[in-house]
């Protein structure tokens, strides 16, 4: 897969750009503040229809107007697919070679990225939302529909959660309760096997490479933690039923609360290295290891769930790491993903390791070669 021309309006400080992009490493190089994170945050929301910094659309756009554009060409293993993404305060509008989408669930994955940015130690180091959110956008980019039924579960929770409110303190609808608990553990138990057998395959890559990186002293192994007990999780119908049962028993604390208490919004994961939890009791250099374990693992997993590599957006990532975990980042791209790069200095680049790269200056929302 490879990213060969980036367009731009309107977005962020970009007022215009229309940027080639031929080769396998681009390295933009710049100050701070000149719009080098925003070119690869283009590029990873062409990829999945929303930015990893803002939830927020409206901050994507530039003061300029009330509306933004980020279009795309790419070369895939089957041809060449044109991708654009407007948004405006209607929404979003999505097409694939000029055909609109009608949901962006089905424009999502055509163009496949794996961000690291500093702040992805926090995958190891922070809040299980922090987890979840890394969970849902890679599974979204290689399992069709899951990010629908993410969506649909998302609505059915609200909804529930506005019933536990308006029911308390008097006591909820024992038959409406019912229906709502079956559709958010009808919903639920999709989404809770599709992350389960996700991270069962991200696991099998993640160790390999984490030994690899420690040179074996070190086995990471990922542990996912659904908000309630379980042993079957590869049968949907008696997980459904456990989920079923679990709600009722915490349905008198829930409607007390006015929130639902159990469901894949509540999941989390955690990272052992040599069966110690890498959160609690990891170094920050093994907290590194293992963000960079994972980040490489997921550029092998989609290669193996849609047949080619996705593009790596290393967002200022590379003065981060040392000389070690640089060369092991540096070997695994080289020559198979295409990779974009920022930095504010090629000093923190092991730029003799870099083949076939091409290096771009920003600067106020100009990008010169």
């Amino acid at each position: 897969m490879l990213l060969t021309s980036l367009q731009l309006q309107n977005y962020r400080n970009y007022k215009e750009l229309d940027l080639e992009t031929p080769n396998q490493v681009n390295v933009f190089l710049g100050p701070n503040a000149q719009g080098k994170t925003n070119l690869l945050e283009a590029i990873f929301v062409l990829a999945l229809s929303k930015s990893h910094r803002t939830s927020k659309d409206k901050e994507l756009i530039g003061w300029q107007g009330d509306a933004a554009r980020i279009s795309g060409e790419a070369d895939k293993r089957y041809g060449k697919v044109k991708l654009d993404l407007h948004f405006s305060g209607q929404g979003k509008k999505a097409k694939i070679n000029g055909l609109e989408q009608r949901k962006l669930s089905d424009f999502v994955g055509t163009l496949n990225v794996v961000m690291f940015a500093p702040e992805d130690l926090e995958i190891v180091k922070g809040t299980p939302g922090v987890r979840r959110r890394f969970l849902d956008m890679e599974i979204g980019q290689v399992q069709p529909g899951y990010l629908h039924t993410l969506q649909q579960y998302g609505k059915i929770l609200q909804q529930r959660n506005n019933f536990l409110k308006a029911a308390y303190p008097g006591g909820a609808n024992a038959t409406m309760l019912e229906v709502w608990n079956m559709q958010l553990a009808e919903h639920g138990v999709k989404i809770m096997k599709k992350r389960k057998h996700f991270i069962h395959k991200l696991q099998t890559f993640a160790e390999q490479i984490h030994a690899g990186i420690t040179n074996g002293a070190e086995k990471l192994t990922i542990d996912y933690r659904p908000s309630f007990e379980t042993d079957a999780l590869q049968d949907e119908s008696v997980l459904f039923e456990q989920f079923m049962i679990k709600l009722t028993q915490v349905k008198d604390q829930e409607i007390r609360r006015g929130v639902t208490l159990v469901g894949p919004h509540r999941d989390d994961l955690a990272f052992f290295i040599n069966g110690k939890e890498a959160q609690i009791f990891g170094s920050q250099g093994q907290q590194r290891t293992t963000a960079l374990s994972l980040k490489l693992a997921e550029i092998e997993l989609i290669h193996e769930e849609i047949g080619e590599y996705p593009l790596l957006l290393l967002d200022d990532v590379l003065s981060e790491l040392d000389q070690h975990r640089q060369t092991q980042l540096i070997e695994t791209f080289q020559s198979k993903v295409q990779t974009f790069i920022t930095t504010t200095g090629l000093e923190s680049v092991d730029t003799s390791r870099l083949r076939d790269a091409g290096i771009y200056h920003v600067q106020g929302g100009t990008v010169m070669r």
